[in-house]
């Protein structure tokens, strides 16, 4: 039998695996932004609420999800629950040489190891933010969830290393077999763009601590 509890953890499940609150999915698909929170899954009296079908829709469509990866989520009892340990480092470490092979995976030692919540992708990384160039979208201690293998789309917010060693948390914006985009979360700094020849890696943020 379909419950309430079984929709609304694959919804939160949902937006953490892509870096996000469920007020952050509701926004992504076009929804008001507490569409999904907890003051809205029940309503006077304890009656318990669902969401609509055509929110649901939304939000796949938006995350580029399918109805089965959805429902894997509502079906797993542990979803949500379930950890992994992966390596961790500071934004300002992860531009020094050493961290990462050829391929941008995590690499070498100086890794430390932290718990974050299950992810299918077994060389994804963690990365401590650190200053407030990244406000209101990143704070000074957050740790994000980095996946060298998941597909970044424009409007993704992503971790780019340049081969000079430059590291950078940003948004996604116009990517071409040439040249690629970034947007900063923080209107004092300035947008960037570099040629992808000058471009280590683009990995997706699929999740964050906040």
């Amino acid at each position: 039998m379909l419950t309430h509890p079984q929709i609304w953890r694959a919804i939160d499940a949902l937006a953490a695996r892509h870096g996000t609150s469920p007020s952050g999915l509701a926004k992504l698909a076009g929804l008001d932004p507490t569409t999904f929170n907890k003051s809205k899954r029940g309503g006077a009296g304890g009656k318990l609420r669902w969401p609509s079908t055509e929110s649901l829709a939304k939000v796949l469509t938006a995350t580029g999800s399918s109805l089965e990866e959805f429902v894997a989520l509502v079906s797993d009892k542990n979803v949500g629950l379930r950890t992994r340990m992966v390596p961790l480092i500071g934004m300002a470490q992860a531009g020094i040489a050493g961290f990462f092979d050829d391929s941008g995976f995590p690499a070498g030692s100086g890794w430390e190891d932290i718990a974050f919540p299950e992810i299918t992708d077994e060389n994804c990384y963690a990365l401590e933010i650190a200053g407030e160039s990244m406000l209101p979208v990143y704070r000074d201690g957050d740790r994000i969830l980095v996946s060298p293998w998941a597909t970044a789309r424009r409007g993704d917010r992503v971790v780019v290393k340049t081969h000079a060693g430059e590291v950078m948390a940003k948004q996604l914006g116009r990517m071409t077999a040439q040249r690629i985009e970034l947007k900063s979360f923080n209107l004092a700094f300035e947008d960037r763009g570099f040629s992808l020849n000058e471009i280590a890696f683009v990995h997706r943020i699929i999740w964050a601590s906040q």
